[in-house]
């Protein structure tokens, strides 16, 4: 079973083919993914400090086609041996949606093809089950709490069984993602944010201590905030007039305090619904410090624990996540007619 994803939620136009091979639909496995193209739209952005869903839109518009057309040849097939296309129909920008769906849409009904919606929250969660361009689910084991965090979304699900989800906690205000992005432009730092103040961590200097507040930290829910994480760093920085002469110990306390909040949730939660395999997923993922330091909780607070987190390249927004998504839905023949099939930028998980 051959098929081709599309990604256009956000700012990367994403177009990828995956192969299948499997004899039982119970514990799904061996899906090789054959070529995932993103086309990044940060440098169209990165002047405005921010995706401009105008500008954005636009972008995917351009670069859809190309982008299909070079999945497709990298993965020396023709569009016509395509069994499905699997394509994002929500979360995300709307006009970034509506260029992804539109050409599914048009694709599934010009060569008769049938055609998958799903969630990019659900495409983030099974990227955790690629690795070096090979995919087994199998080894996901039940329940599994997965921490999902990105610039658009800050979530906690258990996952009872492949497409059984429920949300236990989020972001009441910012997400992780954009608080990043929104303390790198307080301290004048390029975008994205998350990246850049990850990389100046490295290097806090000694005895110049910055202690800035854990949101929520120790709430009886599973929600997090980040609002007043970026609050207390714009004082600090106002109060302190030298504070760019410090911008590496800002960068490392920052990343911390989000670090320590997301792990400490998440630990909670594995506690309390006794989980069997812990996932991390989403472009803030691919922070080195948060993958490090999860890491080594679980293995001091668990035994056994399975632990699931995709590489580097498949943390940010990608096709290849989203087919593997879909391909829960087409062994179950959880087809959408290209008729009904509509964008939703606020679809839930």
């Amino acid at each position: 079973m051959r098929i081709l994803g599309i990604e256009t939620s956000c700012d990367e136009t994403s177009a990828a083919v995956i192969e299948a091979k499997n004899n039982n639909t119970k514990y799904p496995c061996g899906i090789k993914i054959l070529s995932n193209i993103v086309s990044s739209q940060i440098k169209s952005h990165k002047k405005y400090g921010g995706v401009v869903p105008e500008l954005a839109a636009r972008e995917h518009v351009l670069n859809i086609l190309p982008v299909i057309d070079k999945a497709l040849s990298r993965a020396k097939i023709i569009l016509k041996k395509i069994d499905a296309i699997v394509v994002t129909r929500g979360p995300g920008l709307i006009t970034s949606l509506l260029v992804g769906v539109e050409t599914a849409k048009v694709l599934s009904y010009a060569w008769n093809i049938p055609l998958v919606a799903v969630n990019h929250i659900e495409g983030h969660i099974y990227s955790t089950s690629i690795n070096n361009d090979q995919c087994s689910m199998i080894d996901i084991q039940f329940p599994a709490l997965v921490l999902t965090v990105s610039g658009g979304h800050t979530f906690l699900i258990l996952m009872h069984a492949h497409g059984k989800y429920k949300i236990i906690g989020k972001t009441l205000d910012d997400a992780a993602g954009e608080a990043f992005d929104k303390a790198a432009k307080m301290m004048g730092l390029e975008y994205p944010g998350g990246p850049i103040i990850a990389e100046k961590a490295k290097i806090p200097e000694p005895n110049n201590k910055i202690i800035l507040p854990r949101p929520m930290l120790y709430s009886k829910d599973y929600n997090f905030s980040f609002s007043g994480l970026k609050t207390a760093l714009l004082y600090s920085l106002k109060k302190d007039k030298d504070w760019k002469k410090r911008i590496a110990n800002y960068c490392h306390e920052f990343q911390q305090a989000i670090i320590d909040c997301l792990i400490r949730k998440t630990i909670k939660a594995a506690k309390e619904f006794k989980v069997k395999t812990i996932m991390l997923a989403g472009g803030v993922s691919a922070n080195i410090e948060l993958r490090r330091q999860m890491q080594n909780t679980i293995d001091n607070d668990f035994e056994n624990m399975v632990y699931c987190v995709s590489d580097i390249k498949y943390c940010g927004d990608n096709a290849a996540m989203i087919a593997v998504a879909g391909y829960q839905h087409v062994i179950k023949n959880d087809f959408t007619p290209w008729q009904k099939l509509k964008a939703n930028c606020k679809l839930r998980l």
